[in-house]
């Protein structure tokens, strides 16, 4: 099976000796840009990835040498696995697919190389994009100078960044206000993950429209069991109904985290109660 049919394949369907393939396609000099692109994009799999491939894909992101779109690509191939092994840890307990050795590698060079004004604006806006799926001291420092900034595309990756960054409601809520549709989509997702409750009229205009592009609907209906559970089951029970099949899976998943919502409240109310009056 060649790169590009892999790209094209469910990474559980996949043949032995993947990664393999795949690092030494990011250590190649002879193979194609596209196929490198590819090997770039596929090793950041949660099937795959490994030391090895961690720092083969960093090395890709140092090197000057490659081109602005397979350094990108490395950089955003890592995010998903430093998110993971930031959740899962490195007890015993925990099954990230890296070693924290790898996992203090990839913090390190991501702080690196954000710093180094060298790159271009579009690897630097990757390297925060990846970096802040586990979260650092730093970051919110780098956040605000993203937001702060008069380019578009780096208020874009700062918003992008608040979904995971504590602290920026007030930044969020006026991100909404933001007539860049790629920004507004980001703080509606900030908003949703965060349940702030000033985003919720924009909640309910989105859902209320058959107009609203799909995108957009998907992040209102993400939002909505963070912001008001309660009330999911009156907005999203249509949306179940859906031809699209995305917005009926999102519908059914903001109903399920809905329930689990109130469940959780319902136990925490429980708990306040003297047991003698539960009865």
């Amino acid at each position: 099976m060649d790169l590009k049919t892999m790209k094209d394949t469910p990474p559980w369907d996949w043949p032995d000796g993947s990664a393999a393939m795949f690092l030494e396609a990011l250590g190649s000099d002879r193979m194609n840009e596209a196929d490198r692109l590819v090997a770039a994009e596929l090793a950041g799999d949660s099937t795959v990835i490994n030391d090895a491939l961690v720092d083969a894909l960093l090395t890709v992101l140092r090197n000057v040498d490659e081109s602005e779109s397979i350094r990108t690509q490395a950089a955003t191939s890592l995010g998903p696995v430093l998110e993971y092994a930031d959740m899962e840890g490195f007890d015993d307990d925990g099954d990230a697919p890296i070693s924290e050795q790898a996992f203090k590698k990839m913090q390190s060079t991501f702080h690196e190389l954000l710093a180094d004004t060298r790159a271009s604006v579009e690897i630097r806006r990757r390297i925060l994009e990846a970096s802040v799926r586990a979260p650092q001291d730093w970051h919110p420092d780098a956040v605000r100078a993203a937001y702060s900034s008069e380019d578009d595309m780096w208020k874009l990756t700062a918003v992008f960044c608040m979904r995971f960054i504590t602290g920026f409601d007030e930044q969020i809520v006026e991100a909404l206000d933001s007539k860049n549709p790629d920004i507004y989509n980001e703080a509606l997702l900030a908003a949703g993950n965060w349940g702030i409750e000033a985003a919720w009229p924009h909640v309910v205009a989105l859902i209320s429209t058959d107009k609203t592009p799909k995108p957009l609907l998907l992040a209102a209906i993400e939002a909505i069991p963070s912001i008001r559970p309660e009330e999911a089951p009156g907005l999203l029970t249509d949306f179940t109904d859906a031809d699209d099949e995305d917005i009926v899976s999102a519908a059914y998943e903001a109903l399920a985290m809905a329930e689990g919502s109130s469940n959780e409240n319902d136990e925490e109310e429980n708990d306040l109660v003297p047991i003698e009056e539960r009865k």
